[in-house]
């Protein structure tokens, strides 16, 4: 057996105990979807703001991938078992449901925690984290209202449970280089405010 042979070999075994894993473990697969499309939408937005390999803010895509990873991830996964238990069945009617209730409980939460995480976690102070949610919440859920009530219908309706926290996550990648942009507009008005 050849030396390729055998590292294909190992790597498809290890592959295959991977997936394994992930279909006993759901949240497992949620984590490492959103450690890898979070920080991802980040470079992106970084990307459309005009930024190159050079001058990337690879802290912030850190902070990103740790935020979605660590807490996006496992709090969605628990928002979408509650809702699996409260309403079983998989109807239009109770997707909408589920749909309209996260929208209304856990999306704003999420997307309150997001702007305070992601201030706190560049060293702001808990008032500046604060003042960060106080600024884009508002703005940023009016846009939320009008997106996520449809996928999230369409993900309790048409996918599986085990893969609607990757789905969300997929969805995901778009909606987080615009919350990358809510982010990064605070810092764009200090700069000018500087100026």
């Amino acid at each position: 057996m050849s030396v390729i042979s055998k590292f294909v070999g190992l790597n498809a075994a290890a592959w295959s105990k991977c997936v394994s894993f992930t279909r006993r473990y759901p949240i497992v697969r949620g984590m490492l979807s959103y450690a890898a499309i979070w920080p991802t939408s980040c470079i992106i937005q970084q990307t459309i703001a005009g930024k190159t390999w050079e001058n990337y803010d690879w802290v912030q895509a850190l902070r990103f991938s740790l935020y979605g990873g660590l807490f996006t991830a496992p709090t969605l996964y628990g928002w979408v078992r509650i809702s699996t238990h409260l309403w079983p069945q998989t109807t239009l009617r109770t997707a909408i449901t589920k749909a309209v209730v996260e929208q209304l409980t856990y999306g704003p939460m999420a997307m309150a925690c997001f702007f305070f995480a992601m201030s706190y976690m560049k060293t702001n102070s808990i008032e500046e984290a604060t003042e960060e949610v106080k600024q884009k919440f508002w703005p940023t859920y009016q846009v939320a209202i009008c997106v996520w009530p449809l996928l999230q219908t369409m993900n309790f309706l048409y996918i599986k449970e085990r893969n609607r926290v990757p789905f969300v996550s997929v969805c995901s990648l778009i909606w987080c280089c615009f919350l990358a942009y809510m982010h990064e507009l605070q810092t764009r008005r200090a700069l000018q405010q500087m100026m």
